[in-house]
């Protein structure tokens, strides 16, 4: 017989509603990495990733309760970090940030190696995409979540989801040729 995560999540879970402190801690290392991946993406910003992981397990241990059984946890979960730094970055929106510009970012990298400044020029195409278009193309690509639980999370149909993941390649894949990044390629 397979091992089933979903199954062992729920024992977690069980545990954790009963008080279990040590379920606690267990559950929150277990998704930590993927919640504070999903909120730096977001984000943008360390400091800001980590206070909506903490703000999130805050959440999802406050409502563990109202977690419906008969659904994945994970999706349940990564819908709960995408709200909370929706949350942050209307705040952020309303208060005035400090402009950067891309080539000055890229300008003052002193690093030589091409493989990191493909991730770094990957990153600042990113943070170019309609929020949206990045967080299904972060889900789908870096969560590795399926077309219906991406759906879930932003509470939008799968037709939506995967027309959202086609542009962000797009263009991805437009800045990055237009940056000289890469040449031309199939999407």
């Amino acid at each position: 017989m397979a091992f089933d995560p979903s199954t062992d999540d729920r024992c977690v879970i069980d545990r954790c509603i009963a008080g279990d402190q040590r379920a606690m801690v267990e559950l929150l290392e277990r998704f930590r990495g993927q919640v504070y991946g999903l909120c730096y993406r977001m984000l943008n910003n360390r400091q800001d990733a980590e206070d909506a992981l903490q703000e999130t397990f805050i959440r999802v241990f406050r409502n563990l309760h109202s977690w419906d059984r008969q659904r994945d946890f994970k999706p349940w979960l990564l819908a709960i970090a995408g709200n909370r730094c929706r949350t942050l970055l209307g705040a952020r929106k309303r208060r005035p940030a400090p402009t950067v510009l891309v080539d000055e970012l890229l300008d003052s990298s002193d690093s030589g190696d091409g493989l990191i400044t493909l991730v770094e020029e990957v990153r600042l195409a990113l943070l170019g995409l309609r929020e949206e278009y990045r967080r299904a193309f972060l889900l789908f690509h870096e969560q590795e979540l399926s077309y219906l639980e991406i759906a879930e999370i932003l509470d939008c149909p799968v037709g939506t989801v995967k027309t959202w993941i086609h542009r962000a390649r797009r263009e991805l894949a437009h800045c990055l040729r237009g940056r000289g990044v890469v040449e031309d390629a199939p999407l």
